[in-house]
């Protein structure tokens, strides 16, 4: 992954439940990370950007130090947090008021001034008169003079702002293109945290065998072959019916936010569990809110196992058939075959994003369009509806990302839903559009 970038990073860490995603989520000036009333919610690094005083920054929210029990879990967490301090310009330590001086808030201290950054001790929870002075005893931490805030009620923060965007760097200004932004959607535990690793060639996200690890939606760029790519990894999806803890529903409905601000979705299936309703539903999320779609079939490597030559390519084939006819809705997304434990079929992802992303912007010009539907007009003419036939006058392809074409007909009620099926393939004969949903609508001549 190319490092470079062109905002400071502010990283928010601590020990568990002092407020930083209540703080993290005030400087986003939105509900970015999960806030609950229990430690450890947070685990992966969390971003987003915050603007100050003319100046732009990107801000971490980290997990919690020390709360883990898990140790593989507690370890991987730690390890997100020594990441964050590696690519931070600047970190915020936060400590609680209300609860006063914990020793793992000296283990903490004890990270920040390993790593050599700058630093701000923040003393959070800080809503009252006796709180302030009870901050005194954050002076043991050798981190300096105690910053008082509350996060909750904004006390102090743009006071805490100012000392921030003081202490940053100058950095270059982006060109303001928008970035790619691909979600990387599916049921909980097939692998999409271990498919953003590979992808971003770093560990962004935590990868452990627990579902339900990754429960915010996290964005990393990467930068690969001079393209920036947005990467949003998510907590896997679940029935709205079946999510009973909070934490859980939110998870799911910021799962739903990262389809939705998507342009591409990275639809993620077990090769060994064949498609259960909930792949379904997930897709069906992603087609009805017209994002281009990639199918990556993930946990090749156990079919691999179990089979070879001949056999393995006719369990391919029958598996995609099956996924045809099971997610027959998105028939035109392409199929990859991956393992993000042996790490193959990578290179097959990335080119089908390039792919699919071209075919999702692609315009065709109006006489082209106009020609390929009389054509296909001509060859198959609807039926007629009460002694009526449908004419249609014009065709024009009104917008991409995704296409949408505007059909100009005599009356749009005489068109029936198969022969808008017809015309969809007919145009996907025609002009591809691999991985993007197509949009058709028809209209009255002389209305808009």
């Amino acid at each position: 992954m190319n490092n470079s970038r062109e905002k400071s990073i502010v990283a928010v860490v601590g020990r568990p439940n002092t407020g930083k995603s209540t703080l993290f989520n005030r400087l986003a000036g939105k509900a970015v990370s999960i806030v609950a009333d229990e430690p450890g919610v947070t685990r992966d690094r969390v971003y987003s950007v915050c603007s100050w005083r003319g100046k732009e920054f990107t801000i971490v929210d980290t997990g919690g130090m020390g709360y883990e029990t898990v140790a593989e879990l507690k370890d991987m967490v730690e390890r997100q947090i020594r990441l964050a301090f590696e690519e931070a310009d600047f970190i915020i330590f936060m400590v609680d008021a209300r609860e006063g001086l914990n020793p793992l808030d000296q283990e903490a201290a004890s990270l920040i001034r390993n790593s050599g950054k700058p630093c701000l001790l923040v003393a959070n929870k800080v809503d009252n008169e006796n709180r302030e002075l009870n901050v005194a005893e954050f002076y043991s931490l050798g981190m300096g003079e105690p910053f008082p805030i509350s996060a909750l009620h904004g006390l102090n923060i743009g006071d805490l702002l100012d000392i921030v965007a003081e202490a940053l760097p100058e950095m270059k200004e982006e060109s303001g293109e928008e970035l790619l932004s691909i979600a990387i959607i599916g049921r909980q535990n097939v692998g999409k945290s271990s498919l953003l690793n590979l992808l971003i060639e770093e560990e962004r996200s935590i990868v452990a065998p627990h579902p339900g690890t990754t429960r915010d939606a996290l964005d990393t760029v990467v930068k690969r072959d001079g393209k920036e790519y947005l990467f949003i990894d998510t907590a896997g999806l679940r029935r709205k019916g079946k999510v009973k803890e909070k934490i859980e529903y939110f998870s799911t409905i910021r799962a739903l936010r990262a389809v939705d601000r998507s342009r591409v979705t990275l639809l993620m299936l077990e090769a060994h569990e064949g498609i259960v309703q909930q792949d379904k539903r997930i897709a069906s999320e992603a087609d009805k809110a017209g994002k281009a779609s990639i199918i990556v079939v993930n946990k090749w490597d156990i079919v691999k196992e179990k089979l070879s030559g001949v056999k393995l390519q006719q369990y391919k084939n029958e598996f995609i058939k099956f996924i045809r006819k099971e997610l027959d809705f998105i028939y035109y997304s392409p199929i990859c075959f991956i393992s993000a434990l042996k790490n193959t079929g990578l290179e097959e992802v990335w080119k089908n994003i390039d792919l699919v992303t071209e075919e999702y912007y692609k315009r065709i010009v109006t006489a082209v369009v106009n020609e390929v539907v009389r054509e296909v007009y001509l060859l198959k003419p609807p039926p007629s509806f009460k002694g009526k036939n449908l004419k249609i006058y014009y065709s024009v392809q009104k917008s991409a990302a995704p296409p949408h074409f505007v059909l100009k007909v005599n009356s749009p009620k005489l068109v029936h839903f198969s022969y808008k099926r017809y015309i969809e393939n007919q145009l996907r004969e025609a002009f591809g559009f691999i991985g993007a949903p197509i949009r058709i609508s028809f209209s009255a001549r002389g209305k808009k």
